[in-house]
């Protein structure tokens, strides 16, 4: 027996000749959120689609509480909830509505309905709002009312997939602390983000996907110790002055070019730089700018991928009549 809430082995789905999903694999301990982190098309919105039984896998295999994504796809349905990427409440019904409507789509008693209903606009912070068309809320509140639906029927594992796009930092705070007040009450959470920060701050363990393949899976404090202690970077009045300085350091410290930007990390920072700093000054090479800092998130995802994290507000990992048809997992 597995203490495991989701178990992904293998996953494959391809689009045509476009690779969604190489074969990744992860689990998901109960009681935790685990964040599948990457950038647009690196196949994030594919693995939760996948798990919320909204498409299939060429190969491999998923469950959620033991219950194959494949094989039994209702069972899967009555144990999850999924909140995509944009609201997906009826912005003409009230936020009472909308939460009734999800009641009765997902098979709850009907006496069980308005008080959950009515629970959960109150935990949401929506309950001065509950009787008001969804199309005049915020950006924020109608995010609340989209996950407060995924959360009507109980459901014990939550998808949240870019649950803060576009949302103001108050309003991402918010969520932040709903997410891990919903934990401490039992929920297991698979948040997908390309937000580094929300990552961080949120999950306990930390799959980066590019390319539709797991090529980290770890703590986020794990991933950054393995750079060192400190990053730092210095910047070049060019590009031909700053790979002069990558070559000179390279002999014997792992550094790396971005542009102008020379990056190095050690886990000896003081005494690494200031050597560093007096080899580059012999060579008639000194830096026009200077950074100095603990290892990010950003900072392993550029180790791993030779590029940032992006942080822009589409997907771009199905195709887009895929992405037209947007479905909660558990309604269906």
């Amino acid at each position: 027996m597995t203490d495991a809430a989701i178990e992904v082995e293998g996953l494959t789905k391809r689009f045509g000749d476009v690779v969604a999903l190489g074969g990744i694999d992860f689990s998901v301990p109960t009681r935790s959120v685990f964040g599948l982190l990457g950038p647009n098309g690196a196949g994030k919105t594919t693995a939760i689609r996948i798990l919320a039984t909204v498409l299939e896998p060429d190969e491999g295999r998923a469950s959620v509480l033991g219950r194959d994504v494949v094989r039994d796809p209702d069972g899967v349905r009555r144990v999850i909830g999924l909140a995509g990427q944009y609201a997906a409440v009826d912005p003409n019904l009230t936020g009472r509505e909308n939460l009734r409507l999800i009641g009765l789509l997902t098979q709850m008693s009907s006496t069980d309905i308005s008080p959950r209903a009515a629970a959960l606009l109150g935990r949401f912070d929506l309950t001065d709002a509950a009787d008001r068309p969804a199309k005049t809320y915020s950006g924020g509140m109608r995010r609340r009312l989209d996950i407060a639906a995924a959360l009507m029927p109980r459901p014990p594992v939550l998808f949240l997939d870019e649950p803060t796009t576009g949302l103001d930092l108050y309003s991402r705070n918010e969520l932040w602390d709903m997410i891990r007040e919903l934990v401490e009450e039992g929920t297991t959470v698979l948040l997908t983000t390309q937000y580094l920060e929300e990552a961080d701050r949120l999950a306990q363990r930390i799959a980066v996907v590019d390319q539709g393949r797991v090529i980290a899976n770890d703590a986020p404090s794990v991933l950054k110790a393995q750079l060192g202690n400190t990053v730092a970077e210095m910047g070049f009045e060019d590009d031909t002055g700053a790979e002069r300085a990558r070559e000179l350091l390279a002999r014997a410290h792992p550094a790396e070019r971005e542009g102008s930007i020379v990056r190095l990390s050690t886990n000896e920072g003081p005494r690494v730089l200031i050597g560093v700093l007096r080899e580059l000054d012999g060579a008639g090479l000194s830096p026009s700018t200077l950074t100095v800092h603990e290892p990010s998130l950003d900072d392993v995802f550029l180790k791993l991928t030779g590029r940032h994290a992006e942080s822009t507000e589409t997907t771009t990992d199905q195709p887009a009549a895929g992405r037209r048809r947007r479905r909660r997992g558990a309604a269906a």
